[in-house]
Parts: C-alpha cells; sequence; structure tokens
C-alpha cells in the first residue's frame, strides 16, 4: 500500500465528486494538460476521457503503480508519465498549447503557478490548493489578501475560486482547507511590462504589506510622491489598496529606477 509522503506535501485526494467538479470546470476546448502530481491517478483517469496528457510525478514509488494503470494510454501516447520534479523542469511545460491542472502542496504552489503564467504555451490552469494561497491568487485591491501575487494573475487572467475542499477528502486529511481556483490567461506579461523587473519593482510594494506603500518606496520618495498625486492615490495609501492598473502606471514611471543591470 502507497502511503502519503510529508516531505513532497503530499495529501491524495479520495474524493469522486471533487474530481468530476474539476473535470467540469476544465474548458470544453482543452485538448492537451498537463497535470503535476498525479498522485495515485484518480484524476488523471478523468482527464485522459477528455485530452492527451503529460504528467509530472516527483515519487519513484508511484511510477511503476501508474505504469501499470495507464499501461494503454501510454503505448498508445494518450499519456506521457515523466518521473520528475517539475519546479526543476527548465523552459515550457510542455513543447505545445497545454491547460494545467494540479494538487500542489503549499511550499512549492506559488513558484509553481508563477511558473505556468509566465509560461506563453500555458493557457490557463485550475490548481487545489491552501485557501490562504487561493485568497492571495484572487485577491482583489482593499482586501487584506491583495498582495503582488493577486497583482500578478489579475494583470493577465480571469480568477475564480471554485470551491473549497474539505480536508475529510484527503488521505492524510491535512490541517487546513484547500481551496480549487482557475486562473484563465486573457494576455501575455510580455504585453504589459518586463516581467523579472515588474515582480522586483512588487517586491519593494510590498515588502512591509501594512506600511504605506510610499515607505516601501522610500529611496524613490520624492518621485513617488509626484506619481501618486497625478494618479490621485492618498498619499497614505497602503499597497493592498492600490489597484493593478494603478501599480502598471507606477511602474512605467518607475521602471528605469528596476531594470535588471
Amino acid at each position: 500500500m502507497i502511503k502519503a509522503k510529508k516531505y513532497y506535501g503530499q495529501n491524495f485526494l479520495n474524493n469522486k465528486e471533487i474530481v468530476y467538479k474539476i473535470i467540469q470546470a476544465i474548458p470544453k476546448e482543452t485538448n492537451n494538460i498537463v497535470e503535476i502530481g498525479p498522485g495515485l491517478g484518480d484524476l488523471t483517469q478523468e482527464l485522459l476521457k477528455i485530452s492527451f496528457v503529460k504528467a509530472y510525478e516527483i515519487d519513484k514509488e508511484l511510477i511503476p503503480l501508474l505504469q501499470k494503470k495507464f499501461q494503454k494510454e501510454i503505448e498508445c501516447g494518450k499519456l506521457r508519465l515523466l518521473h520528475q520534479d517539475a519546479s526543476e523542469v527548465k523552459g515550457s511545460f510542455d513543447e505545445n498549447k497545454y491547460f494545467l491542472i494540479a494538487n500542489l502542496p503549499y511550499y512549492i504552489a506559488s513558484h509553481l503557478i508563477l511558473k505556468a503564467l509566465e509560461d506563453e504555451n500555458c493557457l490557463g490552469l485550475i490548481v487545489m490548493v491552501q485557501k490562504e494561497m487561493a485568497l492571495k491568487f484572487c485577491a482583489k485591491e482593499n482586501e487584506k489578501e491583495f498582495s503582488s501575487l493577486g497583482v500578478l494573475s489579475a494583470l493577465i487572467c480571469k480568477r475564480k475560486i471554485l470551491f473549497d475542499v474539505d480536508p475529510k477528502c484527503f488521505n492524510p486529511e491535512p490541517k487546513v482547507v484547500s481551496s480549487v481556483m482557475s486562473l484563465i490567461k486573457e494576455k501575455e506579461f510580455r504585453e504589459l511590462c518586463n516581467i523579472e523587473d515588474f515582480k522586483f519593482f512588487l517586491k519593494d510594494c510590498f515588502k512591509f504589506p501594512r506600511k504605506q506603500l510610499l515607505k516601501n518606496l522610500s529611496l524613490h520618495r520624492n518621485k513617488v510622491l509626484e506619481i501618486l498625486n497625478s494618479l490621485n492615490i492618498k498619499e497614505n495609501a497602503r499597497p493592498h489598496e492600490i489597484c493593478v492598473d494603478s501599480y502598471l502606471k507606477i511602474y512605467e514611471k518607475l521602471k528605469d529606477e528596476y531594470e535588471r543591470k
């Protein structure tokens, strides 16, 4: 019997209703899916009914189980199963346009989601993460969870938390509630900004989330003060109170300061 490994952050989903709700949320035209962490293959089995699947599995103990379970699909090319840590993939997760499906452990969730959003072959994603993480990615300005993750996802995606998942739906049961969220891409970062420089800029903006933006950007205080006034943003505004479009406008006026040398 396969046991979930804590060091991989594994919690195996054992609720068919949740699996079907995820399948129903996938855009109808999807014909190429990348799955990160197929686990015991319950969701993979349903994904294969609607699409080709490329699956990344880090756990070597699960590979023989998956190879046996999906022998026919692997032989006919419907499933490509890779024993690989998805967080170490260089470049795109796939050479063709794809939709990402994953149940992500908290410790690598933000890294993998941002990697997918920056990947121009990625059309969007439906991922299960801890509810706290989903709230950050789907938050809007003036909500306390609004952070750099919310700014980045809102820049290019239509975002929605689809539903919560009770700990009882997993084996073993996690100590927190999970959420399934949908991020459907509408743009690419390159259309709006240099993404590496913009992330560097946001890191400064949200350095101390409860402090005023002006204090977080104190190295450029006079220039920022002038920009805030031109955008009719109050001088004591905090980072979570500023909308996505305003962040882009502030960055545009400061981008020379954030160009990577």
